[in-house]
């Protein structure tokens, strides 16, 4: 039986071994500044602000979908609520994370992500709640429609992220 490789301290088995030698020493090399740069290029950042986009486009296109199909305007606002549930505190995060501040350092940039984490998660629940007073007469099937289909939008952008620079 093949024996695992064992930790610094040899106390924890590690379930691979990712090292060149297996000596023990990570195969860890630092990227030059003409790496990260090719790197930046060949797999581009996107941007938070187009993903709300894209998401707000959706959530119009569903609620027009469902005018179209059942004739009902109501169902359309149902719907549209449910889109502003996921885009308005995705757009409070968005605002959040691209701030100056919130690039400051490694450490404040993950601890800005989490505070702005929870303001988005305190806002969706506050929408959420707040739906059966804002829209009359309220579908909560067309509302849970809208919110999932605009919160699938995140797996479909990293489908649709732009084509590297050349």
């Amino acid at each position: 039986m093949a024996q695992l490789p064992q930790t610094r301290t040899g106390l924890h088995p590690v379930p691979w071994d990712d090292t060149e030698d297996g000596s023990g020493r990570q195969a860890f090399k630092p990227l030059t500044r003409e790496e990260a740069s090719a790197l930046r290029q060949k797999q581009p950042p996107l941007s938070p602000w187009r993903v709300l986009m894209v998401q707000v486009a959706v959530g119009v296109g569903v609620a027009l979908l469902a005018v179209l199909l059942t004739r009902r305007v109501e169902l359309a606002w149902s719907v549209l609520y449910g889109a502003a549930t996921v885009v308005l505190p995705g757009a409070l995060m968005a605002r959040g994370m691209t701030s100056r501040l919130s690039s400051m350092s490694p450490g404040v940039s993950g601890v800005s992500f989490m505070l702005w984490e929870m303001v988005k998660i305190v806002a969706s629940i506050a929408l959420l709640a707040l739906a059966p007073k804002v829209v009359e007469p309220l579908s909560w099937p067309a509302l849970l429609v809208g919110l999932v289909v605009c919160i699938k939008v995140y797996w479909w952008a990293l489908l649709w992220r732009p084509s590297p620079k050349s």
